[in-house]
């Protein structure tokens, strides 16, 4: 029984890895951009952030996407809580923390009637990097709303949106029919890509045969320059961007599984990374621009990449190292949502998700 116990837990490990891989590459992509420029040019891990773009969003909706199937059969208080509630809590709380940290800015000299206009104007246009988990509310209630209608019909109008490349000025409308694909094709495939997960970890040298060949076209398609302005390389034309964005998300899912097999300090230290990914996600935003202002405006370190790395990884440690302190206080409700905030009996949980299963 405790082996068996252990065999799935295992068996998910990947899941938690391939948030990792995600939140990682979510941070580098910030971290990365921000930096080139505030100091004027690029530096060894900006072709690293162009490779991931076709899939570093895709993997992530992919993933959140995997579990929905456990609720989405449910009533509604109980489905909005778990996939509704648990978003917008973590969403309201951060954006007054990260607009009350850019006060100054935010406001100008209009003062707090501003700052309250910018909140709610937040409510229908979501703020700064927080839009992923605004989204993720949004995509559980839309699939939910259609689960009657047929998969097929279901995904191919997804992809439709995303072909469509459509601007419309609105975040939620042009991230919507960008990513929904993704959500709508990990919640309909979930079952697939378990198995496709299972099958790399039996079928070693077809899996890494596999990820060899992908990353050889990703890395063409994504780092040959096009000639026309809209699309600055292969990868972001019609089409293309879908099934790369399709591809790295299941390559990600290979890879995690690969790198699970390995078993040593890195898996471990990629996974933690993705089992606390709402964790990095809410809080490095501060600490990102706080070690990029620092490093710019003193000169310590005058090379590009350098400074791009060292900003990262202090975005990514600062908030697991603030989780781990507030953990059992008070403040942990930061990363933990309160009783008080469910429509129905909170779980017993050991740890912070981003994705409500």
């Amino acid at each position: 029984m405790m082996a068996g116990a252990g065999d799935a837990r295992d068996r998910l490990a990947w899941v938690d890895i391939a948030k990792g891989i995600c939140i990682l590459l979510v941070v580098m992509m910030h971290a990365v951009t921000g930096t080139g420029e505030a100091m004027g040019g690029e530096g060894f891990l900006h072709p690293v952030v162009a490779f991931a773009k076709p899939f570093r969003i895709p993997d992530f909706f992919l993933l959140s996407g995997l579990f929905l199937g456990r609720v989405i059969d449910r009533d509604w208080r109980l489905f909005s809580d778990r996939r509704v509630i648990h978003f917008a809590y973590f969403y309201l709380l951060w954006l007054v923390i990260q607009s009350g940290a850019r006060y100054g800015k935010i406001v100008g000299d209009g003062g707090p009637a501003d700052f309250a206009i910018h909140l709610g104007h937040a409510l229908i246009e979501p703020y700064s990097s927080l839009w992923f988990i605004y989204l993720l509310a949004v995509f559980s209630v839309v699939t939910k709303a259609l689960r009657r209608v047929p998969g097929g019909i279901l995904l191919a109008a997804a992809a439709l949106l995303q072909i469509a490349d459509i601007h419309s000025g609105s975040t939620v409308i042009e991230e919507f029919c960008a990513r929904y694909v993704y959500f709508v094709a990990g919640y309909l495939f979930a079952d697939r890509i378990f198995g496709l997960a299972d099958a790399a970890r039996r079928n070693l040298g077809p899996a890494l045969a596999g990820l060899a060949v992908w990353a050889a076209v990703e890395g063409w398609l994504t780092l040959t320059p096009a000639t026309e302005p809209a699309h600055p390389s292969p990868a972001s034309l019609p089409l293309v961007s879908l099934a790369l964005g399709a591809a790295g998300a299941l390559a990600i899912v290979v890879a995690a599984v690969l790198i699970g097999r390995t078993g040593g300090h890195v898996a471990e230290a990629i996974r933690t990374c993705g089992r606390r990914s709402i964790v990095i996600y809410l809080a490095f935003s501060l600490p990102m621009a706080a070690t990029r202002e620092i490093l710019v405006r003193t000169g310590l370190v005058a090379d590009i990449g350098a400074v791009s790395l060292i900003v990262m990884v202090v975005a990514v440690l600062l908030p697991l190292a603030l989780e781990r302190l507030v953990r059992g206080t008070p403040l942990n409700v930061l990363f933990v949502r309160p009783a008080r905030f469910h429509l129905a009996p909170a779980r017993v949980r050991a740890r912070p998700v981003l994705q409500a299963t």
